[in-house]
């Protein structure tokens, strides 16, 4: 049986514990947010197809890590296999801005020689009274890493979608450019004929 999208990309999702990784992607996989969401403990998968271009499907395989040091050395076994990382930070706790370079540099370093895109994410920013990042500065670390920047709440819902859209158009166009897939198919049930356990389930989140 044939799969049902073109392309298949692994998205890692890195940042300190209680940033809103997992909220940001139960509202772009399910549409709903819930201020009861526990830390993730170790890694966490879930996925969506796009369709960025017409007749062009694209599946989005993300893994939500646990910020927590204690499953650092989880977290760090998915790093090689990605093709790129998301990287949050909570626009009303500086602290977490400060660790994406630790995280930026940790990430890089472990997944040479792979190359990886990187989307810069501030979370919560509906919280508007309690931000402590100023937006030029979270823009000047963004430049600095050469990631798209965006500010996103996963409470509202805003820019949620076009931050992944946005993702998975960048994907698809680094895929092409650096040859790593024919155009028409890219994953590896389309090539066997047989579909993997991961391709028949579209989210286990």
């Amino acid at each position: 049986m044939a799969c049902t999208w073109d392309f298949q990309f692994r998205v890692l999702l890195l940042g300190d514990s209680g940033v809103g990784k997992t909220s940001l992607l139960r509202r772009y996989t399910e549409e709903e947010f819930t201020d009861t969401t526990g830390p993730t403990v170790g890694v966490d998968f879930c996925s969506r197809v796009e369709e960025p271009e017409a007749g062009v499907k694209v599946r989005l395989q993300f893994w939500d890590t646990a910020g927590q040091e204690r499953y650092r050395a989880v977290t760090r076994s998915y790093y090689r296999n990605a093709a790129c990382v998301i990287l949050l930070f909570d626009l009303t706790a500086h602290k977490t801005f400060e660790s994406i370079q630790n995280w930026h540099q940790e990430v890089t370093e472990r997944a040479q020689p792979h190359p990886l895109l990187f989307l810069l994410l501030g979370t919560k920013s509906d919280i508007r009274e309690q931000r402590s990042v100023p937006r030029e500065e979270a823009q000047g670390l963004a430049d600095s890493i050469s990631a798209p920047y965006l500010e996103t709440s996963a409470r509202t819902g805003s820019n949620v979608s076009a931050a992944l859209s946005l993702l998975c158009r960048e994907l698809l166009k680094a895929t092409r450019q650096e040859k790593h897939a024919p155009l028409e198919h890219s994953c590896v049930g389309c090539s066997t004929g047989k579909e993997t356990p991961q391709q028949k389930t579209l989210c286990t989140c």
